[in-house]
């Protein structure tokens, strides 16, 4: 739509792609709103939609993935939290905190840091799937009852993830940003109950997945009306064994030219190895990551989940300024 399109105008577009039966999606951006069209079998004239009221131009999207498309959008999506923060625009945002829920004192130390380093996310996890059934598997709602604590002392916007359809709604209702861990980036039953939910979501990226199968994930989430998705590379499987996983840093510029969505780089279970989080974030941001997500932990050594590429409190202190120089040089502050 044009930059002036009123509200009546766009009303008028989307009761005409209702009229043809089929899905309209309205996604807002910085100057103007695009309208999605899906369910159609084979390609649409434009030439009808052109001469409508307030459009700029009807563009056909090619790729399968039409919503999360940049042919769709062409400005890079800016997802918006209710205490200020924003991933997608200026702001280089940090999602830092422990892999894991463990107490109270962990957590609340923790999130004291994360605040006074300009950071505005808390990351932690409440519901653990784990490799092992044997393996530390969360404290479930008493952990997501933490984290809602943390948040209301220092004001950080929380994101945890979400394991299964069963305990969505209990998760949504403490949490800020709902991670899709890459376990779970097609279980389609899931993105789709995500889709529905009213809170933004992070898609990390899956363990083997190629860049198209993640992008495709998150149209099941958008075809579902919620367009607030967040991208996160976390490492995928390859025949390295030096490290925990390989960081794909390429995926950080090539979505850049293939999607509007915002992408965030999570360099702690990309490695595995404390000593090279720091080195990659600075790479992430570097390469222009939107984001960093990475694990802090006040005593590693004592974790129940990811100790070794877990920073202390003052290795995560030591991080911010690094990235702090790096975000100014390509545009971004902390």
């Amino acid at each position: 739509m044009k930059a002036g399109a009123t509200r009546a105008e766009v009303e008028a577009v989307v009761a005409r792609i209702r009229e043809m039966g089929l899905a309209a999606h309205e996604i807002p951006g910085a100057t103007r709103v695009a309208i999605g069209i899906t369910g159609n079998k084979g390609a649409l004239e434009p030439g009808p939609f052109q001469m409508m009221q307030g459009v700029a131009d009807a563009v056909p999207v090619s790729k399968p993935y039409k919503l999360v498309s940049r042919e769709m959008n062409e400005a890079t999506t800016v997802v918006s939290f209710p205490n200020g923060a924003s991933v997608g625009g200026e702001e280089l945002a940090v999602f830092a905190g422990p892999c894991a829920v463990e107490s109270r004192d962990q957590v609340l130390r923790t999130a004291e840091v994360v605040a006074r380093s300009g950071a505005r996310f808390l990351r932690g996890g409440a519901f653990k799937p784990r490799t092992s059934p044997y393996s530390f598997q969360g404290l479930k709602e008493e952990g997501l009852k933490i984290l809602a604590e943390a948040r209301k002392a220092t004001g950080l916007a929380v994101v945890t993830e979400v394991k299964d359809v069963e305990t969505l709604p209990m998760v949504e209702e403490h949490a800020d940003l709902l991670q899709i861990g890459a376990r779970n980036m097609q279980n389609f039953s899931l993105l789709e109950a995500v889709g529905k939910a009213k809170k933004p979501v992070l898609l990390k990226r899956g363990i083997s997945d190629t860049i198209q199968e993640w992008l495709l994930a998150a149209e099941y989430v958008m075809s579902q009306g919620n367009y607030k998705v967040i991208l996160c590379e976390r490492g995928i499987r390859t025949y390295e064994n030096a490290t925990r996983n390989t960081l794909d840093l390429n995926a950080v510029p090539v979505l850049r030219r293939m999607t509007h969505l915002p992408v965030v780089v999570d360099p702690s279970h990309a490695t595995g190895i404390v000593w090279a989080v720091r080195p990659m974030a600075r790479a992430a941001v570097a390469a222009g990551a939107d984001g960093l997500m990475v694990e802090v932990h006040p005593e590693p050594e004592k974790a129940l989940s990811d100790g070794p590429q877990s920073l202390t409190l003052p290795e995560y202190e030591q991080l911010i300024g690094e990235v702090r120089a790096i975000a100014a040089i390509v545009g971004k502050r902390v």
